[in-house]
């Protein structure tokens, strides 16, 4: 199977390298879009900020490309936060594929909220292939301060402070703002269940 890790200035690759090495897939981590065209699975990933990666992508035509991809794609993090219409960071216009789908910052209206979340968390209310063999409230690795509301592509959910999108769906677009590669065995399922659609 022939997978590409988009190469860009906010990626989280080395940690989803490994993680695809251990469930043997040999992942091609790049930029050039021939070779992104061609990849069976995309996986876009993200950890930094909105705006400037976005300039990045901008700069080098891989916003058009990641819209003109027809084989399945998974945001991760940043990734799936930029996989959406506008985000509250630095307002940032974004790739507008999941085009009602809004960005928002964490506001702790209690102390004992830290913002950015960091750590264990559950998702629920899980509604796609790409949970298959997960069970509902089992626990994933989340690192952010910002969130997608729910929307018509929430697939799954989770609470800290409020209720929000802890993955989105779209025809062949996936997001997911946890870490699947840290995310231990649940993580693991997820990214098999990807690789399989």
């Amino acid at each position: 199977m022939n997978v590409s890790i988009i190469k860009y200035n906010a990626g989280n690759i080395q940690s989803v390298l490994f993680a695809l090495e251990r469930i043997g897939i040999q992942a091609t981590v790049s930029d050039d879009v021939e070779l992104i065209m061609k990849a069976d699975k995309v996986i876009f990933p993200g950890v930094g900020e909105a705006s400037t990666a976005m300039n990045y992508l901008t700069e080098r035509n891989l916003d058009k490309l990641i819209i003109s991809l027809k084989q399945p794609v998974l945001g991760i993090c940043l990734g799936m936060q930029l996989l959406c219409n506008h985000s509250e960071e630095n307002n940032t216009t974004c790739l507008g594929i999941f085009e009602n789908a809004f960005v928002r910052k964490f506001n702790p209206a209690e102390k004992k909220f830290k913002v950015p979340q960091i750590g264990w968390n559950t998702i629920y209310n899980l509604q796609s292939g790409l949970f298959k063999n997960v069970t509902e409230n089992g626990y994933c690795y989340f690192v952010h301060g910002y969130f997608a509301e729910e929307s018509k592509y929430t697939i799954a959910k989770t609470e800290y402070i409020q209720p929000y999108s802890s993955a989105l769906k779209k025809d062949n677009f996936y997001g997911v703002q946890f870490h699947p590669e840290k995310s231990a065995k649940v993580g693991e399922q997820i990214l098999k269940n990807f690789l399989s659609l």
